[in-house]
């Protein structure tokens, strides 16, 4: 299936369904000889599990981790990595009453266009749970970019028409939205709490830093930093458009106000979000993206069935009122894909 891969040097294939055997990644281009233990993988998966808190589905998986190949002796060996996550409460007969209808907002219209027929429990590939395997290869990234000084943070920047006021990284994991600002957690999820009651679910904004980056990561024209992580971020489901430093809101900067200036110190702004010229410039990168309302609601809406007749629709089973706090780990996970990648990408240059 084309459009499964991603990276080049450091390159990863994601498979499974959501409501299959497993989900589950192999990763190519891992540096041999690094430590690396289940335990690493298992952090980062632990945060992206279904069922961890009031405002996620109530699915129950417990997301285990298998490493297949690619490990010895608690070493990476340079050979491809396989991890593989058994799925242990899927359901897919929750799904069989609403098979011959395409469900809005989904990809099952598409998908059958494409290859003529769908996978429709749950989804199937187009799943979020897809994301797993990318949060167990984004793990392997990680631990190979601290080494490098390189460290990812994002958090939900706003959820059901709330924003964070502050910015306190300490409070992220402290709250079940992964938000930034204990105040504002709080009424997000009183407010994702009662969408998901009523049926119904929001949207939100991640925003993501990450501090560490050296200058000059990243290629010009095609393949610019800031075109890959955005490549990366719209290729999940869930998000629907990103922006970088000041974004959207240089629509209404004049030059001298969204230049970057700098003096013998360095820059004094970073209107750019840490890239020019899609070329890292050693400031803080900073982007955030646009994460749309969880399609799956139980809320009757119209639809067509596969034949194109008219139909009612209410999606049953076990969905997420917001998808922004399981979806943090998601985004830096493939920010860090796609750094490690640059950086073995630029290693590979100089030593030509």
């Amino acid at each position: 299936m084309p459009g499964s891969s991603f990276g080049v040097v450091f390159r990863v294939t994601t498979f499974g369904e959501s409501h299959g055997g497993a989900v589950g990644v192999v990763v190519d281009g891992v540096t041999p000889g690094i430590e690396l233990a289940a335990d690493d993988i298992q952090r980062e998966l632990d945060r992206r599990k279904p069922g961890q808190s009031i405002v996620t589905t109530p699915r129950r998986e417990t997301d285990t981790v298998e490493i297949l190949s690619g490990l010895f002796e608690g070493k990476a060996t340079g050979t491809p990595l396989m991890m593989l996550l058994y799925n242990r409460d899927a359901r897919p007969e929750a799904y069989s009453q609403i098979k011959d209808l395409y469900r809005p907002g989904h990809a099952d219209f598409t998908y059958r266009m494409k290859y003529g027929l769908r996978d429709y429990r749950g989804s199937g590939r187009a799943s979020g749970r897809e994301t797993a395997g990318r949060v167990a290869a984004g793990a392997v990234a990680k631990k190979l970019l601290a080494e490098r000084g390189v460290s990812i943070t994002a958090y939900t920047y706003r959820a059901a028409g709330v924003s964070c006021a502050t910015i306190d990284f300490a409070e992220i994991e402290r709250n079940p939205m992964r938000a930034a600002d204990e105040d504002a957690a709080r009424i997000m999820v009183e407010r994702v709490v009662a969408l998901g009651e009523a049926g119904n679910s929001c949207g939100g904004i991640i925003e993501c830093r990450i501090s560490g980056v050296r200058p000059g990561i990243g290629d010009p024209v095609f393949d610019k930093l800031d075109a890959m992580l955005a490549h990366a971020m719209l290729s999940l489901g869930a998000v629907k458009g990103i922006e970088f430093g000041a974004g959207f809101a240089a629509v209404d900067m004049k030059g001298s106000e969204h230049n970057d200036w700098r003096d013998e110190k360095g820059f004094l702004s970073n209107n750019a979000g840490g890239i020019l010229g899609g070329i890292s410039t050693g400031q803080e990168i900073l982007f955030r993206v646009a994460v749309k309302p969880t399609s799956s609601i139980s809320v009757p809406q119209k639809t067509v069935d596969t034949r194109g007749r008219a139909k009612e629709i209410v999606t049953e089973g076990r969905h997420d009122p917001c998808i922004c706090p399981r979806l943090v780990p998601v985004v830096e996970a493939m920010a860090a894909l796609v750094l490690e990648d640059q950086y073995k990408r630029q290693a590979a240059l100089r030593a030509t």
